[in-house]
């Protein structure tokens, strides 16, 4: 009778044992994998590096204010950004952190075109959460999914989809000064209603327009023609040195184009890379890892930062598309050597200013507030695309090699590099001041 008593209590003691379930550990790694995996959606899908700005921060968004909700040391952006009201409220217990990725990942998927590619990410996920702890995820879950409604209702009032039905851009040939499309690929002019998107911080789309582009002329002695020539006569001077030049490196380290179109035989196709931003955000998550961040302060990271891109895409292709600019290769082709090819493939959009410039300076300045002055960091964003890491000794140094590459690429004047950083720097600053996110 004992020994049947004691089989009876060692079998009662094991299923009480199995039915415990284990808590869900969501890590900072965590949400790194579910960003990477939207930038290498946003890749397949060869996003445009404006719209692939918004498919980064609204996530981020919806992740941060589920985590700020409840932590006395962060302040929830509702009612800072416009149109965002504060998130409900969970009814049941509920583990923030989970629900925060859960966020991110349920809110890319309506963003981005490949959604079976999130869903297999997702369902992989879900499927270890649920096996851990089926009422915490359930809970969790739920909760996430009203906070995504809640955040794709405020994001649907941004403009975009109205932007989708507007004329595209009206090529005019007859005044030289205009941009036109440029070789191989002759491609529309992308986004050319982007300044119509709703900003997060800005006031409007044109708060930080910059100073006018030197005035288009081809007499030899106008400041458009020096600039003009300074591409072509750098140009020739880097070819000369060969690949492995240090200013080749830094021009196709920096080139993030979706867009380079090969061509071969009767073959014309695209090899895909990130964008301005989803470089930025690589960057990001090197100084997220390297400072040890925890969860909250990792989505913070990843939350200002894309917020500074986004409305530096806005601000930048307010400009762009005012000023109209033509590209130096259709000049130089036109006037000094129609064999003449940039270092870069020129992206399909109008000049100045530079886009990488500005966004480079608005996430530099967003990166040094979070993380600090004179942040050393070796930059291995590019790795997967076959180039090597470079090393940096602050955000800023990273940004201005960023401008600076666009003139050796053969892309971009110089004013529209040197107007276009500081443009993202003032963005940068006025953000950072506006919006109250960590207490000091």
């Amino acid at each position: 009778m004992k020994y049947y008593l004691l089989t009876a209590l060692t079998l009662s003691l094991m299923l009480s044992s199995c039915s415990k379930k284990e808590p869900i550990i969501i890590s900072p790694d965590d949400f790194h994998a579910s960003v990477d995996k939207v930038t290498e959606v946003m890749i397949h899908d060869i996003f445009s590096p404006p719209v692939a700005s918004r498919v980064f921060a609204y996530p981020n968004i919806a992740a941060y204010e589920i985590l700020a909700r409840d932590n006395k040391s962060f302040q929830p952006l509702s009612g800072q950004l416009p149109g965002l009201t504060p998130i409900p409220s969970p009814t049941d217990s509920i583990n923030s952190e989970l629900a925060a990725l859960i966020a991110h990942i349920e809110l890319s998927k309506q963003l981005i075109f490949s959604e079976q590619k999130i869903e297999a990410f997702r369902d992989s996920l879900y499927t270890q959460w649920k096996a851990k702890n089926p009422v915490e995820f359930e809970a969790s879950e739920a909760y996430a999914m009203k906070v995504t409604s809640h955040i794709s209702a405020w994001m649907d009032k941004d403009n975009y989809k109205q932007t989708r039905t507007m004329p595209k851009y009206t090529v005019n040939t007859d005044e030289k000064w205009r941009w036109q499309p440029t070789p191989p690929a002759y491609m529309d002019g992308i986004e050319p209603h982007w300044n119509k998107i709703r900003p997060f911080t800005l006031d409007s789309a044109a708060q930080f327009k910059p100073v006018p582009p030197p005035a288009f002329s081809m007499e030899e002695n106008t400041d458009f023609y020096k600039e003009l020539r300074e591409v072509y006569d750098i140009s020739l001077e880097i070819t000369n040195k060969g690949d492995t030049s240090e200013e080749i490196q830094i021009a196709q380290f920096w080139d993030c184009n979706p867009y380079v179109s090969v061509t071969r035989g009767h073959l014309m196709f695209a090899t895909k890379k990130i964008t301005p931003g989803a470089h930025w955000i690589g960057i990001t998550k090197i100084a997220c890892r390297k400072s040890d961040y925890d969860m909250m302060n990792t989505v913070y990271a990843y939350t200002k930062t894309s917020i500074a891109i986004a409305d530096a895409f806005i601000s930048c292709w307010d400009e762009k598309y005012r000023s109209n600019l033509v590209r130096p290769e259709t000049l130089i082709n036109e006037h000094f050597d129609d064999n003449w090819k940039p270092i870069l493939q020129t992206p399909p959009f109008p000049e100045y200013v530079s886009g990488h410039s500005v966004v480079s300076g608005a996430a530099s300045v967003a990166l040094t507030d979070i993380f600090g002055d004179n942040f050393s960091f070796e930059d291995d964003t590019e790795v997967p695309y076959g180039l090597p890491i470079r090393s940096f000794e602050s955000f800023s140094q990273a940004a201005d090699e960023a401008a600076i590459s666009r003139m050796y690429g053969g892309i971009h004047y110089r004013a529209a590099v040197e107007v276009g950083v500081k443009q993202g720097r003032d963005l940068g600053h006025f953000l950072v001041n506006k919006l109250n996110m960590k207490q000091q």
